[in-house]
């Protein structure tokens, strides 16, 4: 009973700190994206580059509520619910591509005036940013894979439909809050806190089933190694991972950032949502690749 109270005690503590962070909308074309937002003191600063924080496929925006404490006072801090994430239009397609979701990445940053951004991706959300980098590797002034999911894409096609089909089962005999129940603690390692545990279960709890069915579809179909090769030398890359994450583990995150060329960064004591039970390590790193993207930028100019 105990143990209850105080996690629902630190869930309530982030929910708390969360409101800070407000969620708003932006028209993206024809459909909607709901997004928050640090500010902090660079609110007129035009040429802080953004921070733009894209979530995996059993989380929000809301996820990176430490990382918009952590940076936005430095820089502007943006993440978005991906299509079919909390209030954000579904893209239309029953079994999208990532194309499909960097198209309405591109027409969010538009709608926000947002010409150049360093974007960061965590594992679902590593596919979208990497097909929005090779799409458009003008707008991106580095890009961070976190305990990137590389898609199965490349793989056969019954492989590609076992993997689709029994996530869409789990989805349909779970719901929302069975996943978060079952699932969420598969995301962290042993070390997390309780509110990290709580965290994680939060938001995950509040995921939206079309939305998820659809992200489920684009993970079957998304190849993120082919994207990776068509942005070596033109956009800068980091691949990081959790030491501990089993959901997709450091030797093929490391396989990745080969791909890539990047550098590639272990983190200790960290599972596959470290961002969250670690999250000073990461907005760290979230923030060096930046600054080491800039002042090489500089080096070269």
């Amino acid at each position: 009973m105990n143990d209850t109270i105080h996690t629902a005690s630190s869930a309530a503590t982030l929910e708390t700190r969360l409101a800070r962070f407000a969620l708003q909308s932006a028209r993206a074309g024809e459909a909607s994206v709901s997004y928050r937002e640090a500010v902090g003191a660079v609110e007129d600063d035009k040429e802080a580059l953004p921070n733009v924080l894209l979530h995996g496929i059993g989380s929000g925006a809301a996820s990176w509520v430490q990382q918009f404490e952590a940076l936005g006072g430095a820089r502007r801090v943006l993440a978005w619910d991906a299509p079919g994430y909390g209030a954000s239009t579904p893209v239309a397609s029953a079994s999208p591509v990532a194309a499909d979701y960097a198209r309405v990445l591109a027409d969010w940053l538009d709608a926000l005036q947002i010409a150049r951004c360093a974007l960061v991706g965590h594992s679902l959300g590593a596919i979208m940013a990497g097909a929005f980098a090779a799409a458009h590797p003008e707008r991106v002034a580095s890009l961070l894979l976190i305990s990137p999911a590389g898609g199965y894409g490349a793989a056969d096609a019954a492989v590609r439909a076992q993997k689709r089909d029994s996530r869409l089962a789990m989805l349909a005999d779970l719901g929302a809050q069975g996943l978060a129940e079952q699932r969420s603690a598969n995301m962290l390692s042993p070390h997390a806190s309780d509110a990290a545990r709580a965290w994680v279960r939060w938001n995950m709890a509040r995921i939206v089933p079309h939305g998820y069915a659809q992200a489920t579809h684009l993970l079957a179909n998304a190849d993120l190694a082919a994207d990776l090769a068509r942005c070596v030398g033109k956009v800068p890359m980091t691949v990081a991972v959790g030491a501990q994450d089993t959901i997709t583990p450091p030797e093929a995150c490391e396989r990745l950032a080969q791909v890539a060329r990047a550098p590639f960064h272990l983190v200790p004591q960290a599972g596959h949502a470290g961002y969250i039970e670690q999250p000073q390590a990461y907005s760290t790193l979230i923030e060096s690749t930046l600054t080491r993207t800039v002042s090489t930028t500089e080096l070269k100019a």
